[in-house]
């Protein structure tokens, strides 16, 4: 990722968390404009086309806000990227204020792969135990995937814990490979 995405992205955090916004919404907002450049990409070339100037081009953001809804403090922060001709990194904004917003508030995003779908019962009690191992409060998604054979495989960031019953195999065939 990038570091102007990165700074953007906590600077963006610190506004939504020292005004005390809704994180939910101030997320929701910036993936909506995001969809947006992505299902319209003339949207994005016109904000990032230098011979349009820059008034135009803040009201289009002004008529998509309007539209939209977006708080006045996402409105000011699209503004800021786009004045700055840095439009085209707010993917990668997005993704890292998502990380940034997560991180701060303690909670952790964890993608579950399991070989058939779980109850709520289940997802209530694999939430608890990825919440004591991290120490985060999780937000959890989940998916199916059957070559897992049974059990899970949880992915939080760069770690990966698989309890799968392929897993399993997989490491016990390296072990008796080893001995």
């Amino acid at each position: 990722m990038s570091v102007v995405a990165g700074r953007y992205a906590r600077a963006f955090a610190d506004v939504v968390l020292s005004m005390h916004l809704d994180a939910t919404i101030a997320s929701s907002d910036v993936e909506t404009v995001l969809a947006a450049t992505q299902s319209t990409p003339a949207l994005l070339a016109v904000w990032e086309n230098p011979g349009i100037p820059l008034d135009q081009k803040i009201k289009v953001l002004d008529g998509i806000a309007a539209i939209t809804g977006l708080k006045p403090q996402t409105r000011n922060f699209l503004a800021v990227l786009i004045k700055q001709h840095r439009i085209n990194v707010l993917g990668e904004v997005v993704k890292l204020f998502k990380t940034e917003l997560n991180e701060r508030m303690g909670f952790a995003e964890a993608a579950v792969s399991s070989a058939r779908l779980l109850g709520q019962d289940e997802r209530t009690k694999l939430e608890a135990e990825i919440s004591r191992m991290s120490g985060k409060t999780v937000k959890a998604t989940y998916g199916t995937d059957g070559s897992l054979l049974g059990g899970a495989v949880i992915t939080m960031g760069s770690t990966v814990y698989d309890g799968s019953v392929r897993g399993k195999l997989q490491r016990l065939k390296k072990q008796m490979s080893a001995e």
